[in-house]
């Protein structure tokens, strides 16, 4: 095969459909992977014909990885432009209210699944030229967010990953990239919000901030894979964050503080 394809996890909805679409459009062919059988047929049905394939997978199983990977690359002759590890989990809440199963699982697929599917994908961008991973990073991956610690760790994570990875990867022609968008418009602000009946949604309502709309996000992961910053930011809290983590870290951190104590 030569035409060019992109593997996506968390595809069945939000930024990986929106992302299926803006590079399908463009003549790519795309992988859509998710644990959300139903999902993925809906972001399928946007698409042409022969240009998808579909693949059933929990990314915190090391063997499902394999085996995902392995049927994409029959569809593709092994060829693997893009690897969009995608797919995260919103748990949030007080660290000390939260469950050890919602801590774990958060850390699993947000940080551990990203590790795992770029270890399976690794021999397949390798044998592709200019290669390239893309990971969902976070503006919460720029500055510590209170409330929503677990997650914005593992955010932190995945932002040192890409770093590392990117120096790590170069002798193999393999460039990695991260997003770091602030709140967008996807299921994931629905996620709860341990110690309440409230939602990261709420939690983001009460903090006055805005919601940035999924295609700025597609739009960003195309910039992302054909250029060259490491951290590409998506939406105006994330830019304004990553301004302020630079330049007024005091004056930051003081104003998070005064939020939090409003939410409190």
């Amino acid at each position: 095969m030569t035409t060019k394809s992109i593997f996506i996890t968390g595809a069945a909805s939000g930024i990986g459909r929106a992302v299926a679409h803006y590079f399908g459009e463009r003549g790519w062919f795309v992988g859509l992977a998710d644990i959300n059988d139903a999902g993925m047929e809906e972001t399928a049905a946007g698409m042409q014909q022969g240009q998808f394939s579909i693949h059933h997978l929990d990314v915190t199983d090391r063997a499902q990885w394999k085996q995902a990977i392995a049927a994409f690359g029959e569809r593709t002759g092994g060829r693997m432009d893009v690897l969009f590890n995608n797919a995260g989990i919103g748990i949030g809440g007080p660290l000390q209210e939260m469950s050890d199963e919602d801590i774990d699982k958060t850390i699993a697929i947000n940080f551990t699944g990203v590790i795992d599917g770029t270890r399976a994908a690794f021999e397949m961008l390798r044998d592709t030229p200019d290669s390239c991973v893309l990971n969902t990073s976070s503006a919460a991956g720029i500055y510590g967010a209170a409330g929503l610690v677990v997650y914005s760790g593992t955010k932190f994570a995945v932002r040192a990953l890409t770093e590392g990875l990117d120096i790590e990867f170069r002798p193999y022609g393999i460039r990695v990239r991260d997003l770091m968008p602030s709140f967008i418009e996807t299921p994931i602000l629905d996620g709860p919000l341990t110690g309440g009946n409230s939602s990261v949604r709420d939690m983001i309502a009460e903090a006055g901030l805005e919601i940035t709309p999924v295609s700025e996000v597609a739009e960003a992961a195309w910039q992302a894979v054909h250029g060259e910053k490491i951290h590409t930011t998506v939406g105006k809290t994330a830019k304004r964050l990553a301004f302020a983590a630079r330049w007024t870290p005091g004056r930051l951190r003081k104003s998070l503080g005064m939020a939090r104590t409003v939410e409190d």
